[in-house]
């Protein structure tokens, strides 16, 4: 586990709640009461937010940041089962009472998480209506989402999955440029690097992406989305994407 920065300015708080759809959608006095036990922390690429197995300490809400969800077998082999950006949080199932984490979080893009303790989280969610809520509105589509991930991981080819992962990828960060390295597209995909080579150069030669010492640029998201397997679309319609639409 990493050593995380605590950002001193009260105002950073403030910024990172309103970056997160999760936080920013709640009623002002709810959302006033929690910004108060909420601190700002900034997280680095590959830093390790929880382990499966090991006691969840925190709850965190990303704000321009970006953080993998990997889950893990024999202690080595990963495959990516979501990615949590502006729109969710990592640790819901502290609130229904699980005190233990189920996969690795990883940060795939540096910046800002607001966090708070397990404790005082369960707290806010037992006596607060719009936020019990949002969280069964929120793990319900995680959950969506996790199995419609674990579907195309078994069943669509390399190439359309990697380009299922960059729209994403796109969509939470709003940007067509990003930092992957091969090893952690890797993880992601549960393959092996050489698979993730030969994937990316095929969408690079036909001049959807293109791809550099992990900076990763999008030229054609349209094509792109013809490249990837349908459950890109699924996923942004029914997942936490989609939920994050819906907020006002």
């Amino acid at each position: 586990m990493m050593n995380l920065s605590i950002d001193p300015a009260l105002i950073g708080v403030a910024q990172a709640v309103t970056g997160n759809c999760l936080l920013a959608s709640l009623p002002a006095h709810d959302l006033e009461h929690l910004c108060a036990l909420l601190e700002r922390v900034k997280v680095a690429v590959g830093d390790v937010l929880c382990e499966p197995g090991q006691e969840i300490r925190y709850i965190y809400f990303p704000a321009d940041s970006l953080i993998s969800l990997l889950a893990v077998a024999e202690g080595r082999m990963t495959l990516e089962i979501g990615s949590v950006g502006r729109e969710g949080m990592i640790g819901a199932q502290a609130a229904l009472g699980h005190d233990v984490a189920q996969v690795r979080a990883v940060v795939q893009r540096s910046g800002s998480v607001c966090r708070i303790g397990r404790a005082a989280f369960r707290a806010e969610f037992c006596k607060t209506e719009s936020l019990q809520r949002l969280l069964y509105r929120y793990t319900d589509s995680a959950l969506a989402q996790a199995i419609q991930i674990a579907a195309c991981s078994r069943f669509h080819v390399l190439e359309a999955r990697l380009a299922r992962s960059l729209l994403m990828t796109q969509d939470r960060l709003q940007s067509e440029k990003f930092y992957l390295t091969h090893e952690f597209l890797a993880q992601m995909l549960g393959v092996r690097r050489v698979g993730v080579t030969k994937a990316a150069s095929a969408l690079q030669q036909k001049k959807m992406i293109t791809y550099s010492r992990g900076h990763m640029e999008i030229l054609n998201a349209a094509r792109l989305q013809q490249a990837a397997c349908s459950c890109y679309a699924m996923v942004k319609e029914d997942g936490v994407l989609g939920m994050a639409d819906t907020f006002s």
